[in-house]
């Protein structure tokens, strides 16, 4: 057993037992009977010990599939969700990916898991910290950025893929611009009480196709960080 020092008088220990891995793999066979049919999606979720990503006090649903609350106001997404929205973005081993949104780490976690380079940015302080202490702890070494999803990360990309894990009203522009030709974003866009999730392919250097693909409720995507006034 491993322990973590997530920050002072605050310990979370890491252990997967025999119990939670025999819970993930029904969930795993349960999230399969819903439509996700990506192989490579559902064995990187059936190796990553969600219950880790948990309040101590929801452990006992950490393989229901359910989003929780977790801290700062945010959600660890539903499994389903997470399954789709990493089947849809169609991961390729050693591709770059952004991800908009680290939140508890989960569906980062995922997609380190996969094989992907990942770049990882969240908004909320106390969740960028959680995140980049426990994934290095379970093997998973994204680049991790504390600051505003909106913009993305324009420095680093272009990207293959980009996975945005709250809602948008609209598309940004600057995630759209930070797409390689070919590469692909899955983003939930709507209002704050119901979204329709986006796949957005660049054809060309401004060409983009766009098409829907089922209707979810994400936390809204926010500018900014959380510690702008």
């Amino acid at each position: 057993m491993v322990i973590l020092q997530v920050k002072p008088q605050k310990v979370v220990k890491l252990e997967d037992t025999f119990r939670h891995k025999g819970l993930r793999k029904k969930l795993v066979e349960e999230i399969r009977a819903k439509g996700i049919h990506d192989e490579n999606v559902l064995r990187a979720m059936n190796a990553v010990p969600r219950h880790l990503f948990m309040d101590n006090s929801f452990m006992g649903f950490a393989y229901v599939d359910k989003a929780f609350p977790i801290s700062a106001g945010q959600t660890i997404s539903q499994p389903y969700t997470v399954a789709f929205q990493t089947e849809a973005l169609q991961i390729k081993r050693f591709e770059k990916v952004l991800e908009v949104g680290t939140g508890s780490g989960y569906q980062a976690a995922v997609l380190c898991e996969m094989g992907v380079l990942l770049h990882t940015i969240e908004r909320q302080r106390s969740l960028y910290e959680f995140a980049r202490n426990l994934l290095p702890r379970l093997g998973y070494r994204p680049q991790f950025f504390y600051g505003d999803g909106y913009l993305g990360l324009p420095t680093y990309g272009p990207f293959d893929k980009i996975i945005v894990t709250a809602g948008a009203e609209s598309v940004p522009p600057m995630l759209k611009e930070q797409l390689a030709v070919g590469g692909r974003m899955v983003i939930p866009v709507g209002d704050r009480a119901h979204q329709v999730m986006k796949i957005i392919t660049r054809i060309g250097e401004n060409d983009y196709s766009e098409t829907e693909d089922g209707n979810f409720v994400f936390v809204p995507l926010l500018p900014g960080t959380a510690d702008q006034k």
